[in-house]
């Protein structure tokens, strides 16, 4: 019977990280060979960076089967540090590489927001900055900068966003719009009890609601609804509408543009202020970016563009309404 034996390193000198690296991709596999073909490497000369890593500890890290290996219990030890490590590693090396490149955009946004704010006015975007690569994600997901490879990120609710740099885009409100057709047939907030009403049940988060009650209750109108075209999504409410299928109660990202266009109409000029909005969001230090700076102030333009749209109507907040 052979017998190893381990000479232990009581100091806190860290093992070379050639060999720390090859024991995080054995571990990650559970396989020499397929660490050793990720690092590009032959499989003895990764079997020999953890015996040397072995040895630096005093302690074997793999029990070696047949076809396969495991941990031991040293081994489990060292396992999670050394994976989160090698990724923070990894994470800060994108982020300096990406601090060099001023001509990609890496962009996340929810999904009603990119089709029914950003899609409509992309072209101009690109038209005006053609050297920037705009990369959109839309997804639901609160993206991670470092790890997702974000550059900026668009997000709707109340903050704060903690260490992270932040900029209000544009105050919110929700009133009532409809195709101009379907206006003629519905004058006033009293005649809206008869209409097709479309519900928009992204926003049943915010509190207070910003709901059909609730309007109702700030134009004097007691009624409470609850029949209708119900939608979980922002964009698939305002295409209804769009479609003339009824009246949605519409959130000013989502319809302006569509008002400020006349495919939509927003006849009854009240509106319910919200104190959730949407910030542009992007990580601290990189808010100069050119890329950056660039998009950041396109948005706030286009904003723009539209705010006869928002003068024209009479905002009430929803804090006042639900307290009456």
């Amino acid at each position: 019977m052979s017998v190893k034996v381990y000479l232990t390193d009581m100091s806190d000198r860290l093992p070379p990280l050639t060999a720390l690296r090859a024991f995080e991709a054995a571990a990650r596999h559970m396989s020499f060979a397929q660490a050793a073909a990720e690092l590009h490497v032959t499989p003895a000369a990764l079997s020999y960076q953890i015996k040397s890593l072995e040895e630096h500890l005093g302690a074997p890290l793999f029990i070696r089967l047949n076809r396969a290996v495991e941990l031991t219990e040293a081994g489990r030890a060292l396992a999670p540090g050394t994976s989160e490590a090698f990724q923070t590693l990894s994470n800060a090396w994108r982020s300096t590489k990406r601090l060099q490149d001023n001509t990609t955009l890496n962009v996340t946004a929810g999904p009603a927001f990119t089709a029914k704010w950003m899609a409509p006015r992309l072209y101009e975007f690109a038209r005006a900055h053609p050297d920037i690569d705009l990369r959109f994600s839309a997804a639901l997901r609160i993206m991670d900068f470092d790890r997702d490879e974000v550059d900026v990120a668009i997000r709707f609710g109340y903050g704060p966003d903690h260490g992270l740099w932040s900029e209000p885009l544009s105050s919110e409100w929700f009133t009532p719009v409809m195709t101009p057709e379907l206006a003629e047939q519905f004058p006033t907030p009293e005649s809206l009890i008869n209409a097709p009403l479309i519900f928009d049940e992204s926003t049943s988060f915010l509190r207070p609601q910003c709901d059909w009650q609730t309007w109702f209750r700030a134009v004097g109108v007691d009624h409470n609804p609850s029949h209708g075209l119900h939608f979980s999504g922002a964009d698939h409410a305002v295409d209804a509408a769009l479609a003339g299928v009824g009246v949605v109660l519409g959130r000013r990202a989502m319809v302006i543009k569509d008002i400020f266009d006349g495919r939509l109409v927003a006849p009854y000029g009240v509106a319910l202020g919200t104190k959730a909005h949407f910030r542009f969001i992007c990580r601290l230090g990189t808010e100069q970016r050119p890329q950056i700076v660039a998009f950041r102030d396109w948005m706030l333009a286009e904003i723009a563009k539209t705010i006869s749209v928002h003068q024209a109507l009479t905002v009430v907040p929803v804090e006042e309404v639900a307290s009456a």
